[in-house]
């Protein structure tokens, strides 16, 4: 059991032959009270500070404990939708190389069919111009055709005139 101030005080020494001066034993023993009581009074202090820092120790190491857990759970939550956003990612660039393919299907398609039409109407504008031109070859045919300078020298008589305008007026 450790020494206390009143042990001290209360230390009784046997009296011998040529022993110590009293009053400055019991001097010594004063100050020596002093000091101890100032040295347990410094421990208890020192003893109450270590358990209240050992309870903030606690407080944090709970903080800690409960940031850790957090920061997993975080994380966890993190690479989660991350993994889904590359899924869905995915799913839209399949959906996006589906419906180019789609258009560009449907591109080569149209083209193909203007390409066709075009070939067709180059055809019906050969048609129509080769027509066109028996047309007006037949028609400068017409107008080149001796029968015209026939008709310029063709001449009337006044009286086939008067008989034409009487026979129309009957009808």
């Amino acid at each position: 059991m450790p020494l206390t101030p009143v042990d001290i005080h209360n230390k009784e020494f046997s009296k011998g032959f040529r022993g110590y001066d009293e009053d400055e034993v019991n001097e010594f023993l004063d100050q020596v009270i002093k000091d101890y009581e100032l040295v347990i009074r410094e421990k208890k202090e020192l003893e109450e500070k270590i358990a209240a820092m050992n309870e903030r120790l606690g407080h944090f190491s709970t903080i800690e404990e409960t940031l850790n857990k957090s920061i997993v759970v975080a994380q966890e939550a993190a690479e989660e939708v991350k993994g889904n956003a590359m899924k869905e990612a995915k799913l839209i660039i399949r959906e996006a190389e589906k419906n180019a393919d789609r258009i560009v299907n449907e591109s080569l398609s149209k083209a193909r069919k203007i390409a066709l039409e075009i070939e067709e109407l180059k055809k019906q504008s050969k048609v129509f111009r080769t027509r066109f031109r028996m047309l007006i070859e037949a028609q400068l045919d017409l107008i080149n055709n001796d029968d015209w300078d026939q008709l310029m020298e063709f001449e009337l008589d006044a009286t086939e005139l008067n008989s034409l305008e009487e026979v129309e007026e009957m009808d």
